[in-house]
């Protein structure tokens, strides 16, 4: 049994006007710093035998911090970053509505059957993180570990985890807060939500 502990990284400087931050990679804001300070907190009493992270920076900065207390090196593997968005990587969902109305809307309609324009397909995205959740279970058995990572990706795979359809992931879980906490039990192929976007504070 594998305790999987899903945290998204600190705030970047998009996160005020809601910009689609997906393979772009935007730098965290003085919050977002603050907020990996109390990730890092958490993590030192936290007993974690391991930090995974995603390539991207906003994610490695995060984890860094936490790895750093928990004592041990952070571990990097690009399945965990976030999806690609395609031509709304930037934009809101009101640029959206304005450059691609009709595209825009089927996202909204069923976001995994109908990708933002050039994005990457989200059951890829899905099938790629839960891979990658799988071998950093096998790899750490028994153990509870911090994966930092991003907010649709981890959306999606909780999807998949749970055995949901994909395009329900923005209504089922409508947001994730910047390292706030989901954490997983992983028991063979059986896979249990213990707790979902708990602030620091309020997680054990």
């Amino acid at each position: 049994m594998t305790r999987l502990v899903l945290a998204r990284h600190g705030e970047t400087v998009w996160h005020a006007e809601n910009r689609y931050a997906g393979v772009t990679d935007v730098e965290l804001t003085p919050r977002g710093h603050e907020q990996a300070g109390r990730l890092a907190a958490w993590s030192a009493a936290a007993g974690l035998a391991a930090v995974w992270t995603s390539t991207l920076s906003r994610a490695r900065i995060t984890a860094e911090a936490s790895a750093r207390a928990a004592g041990v090196e952070p571990r990097v593997d690009a399945r965990l970053c976030e999806l690609d968005f395609g031509r709304g990587e930037g934009l809101t969902s009101a640029e959206m509505h304005e450059r691609f109305p009709e595209a825009r809307a089927a996202f909204e309609a069923d976001p995994a059957a109908h990708p933002l324009p050039g994005g990457e397909d989200p059951g890829r995205a899905a099938a790629r993180f839960t891979a990658a959740l799988g071998d950093i279970a096998a790899a750490h058995p028994g153990g509870r570990v911090l994966v930092v990572a991003h907010t649709t990706a981890i959306r999606l795979a909780l999807c998949g985890l749970i055995g949901v359809p994909l395009g329900s992931y923005r209504r089922l879980f409508p947001r994730l807060d910047n390292c706030a906490v989901t954490e997983l039990r992983l028991d063979g192929g059986q896979v249990a939500i213990l707790q979902f976007n708990s602030p620091i504070g309020a997680v054990r």
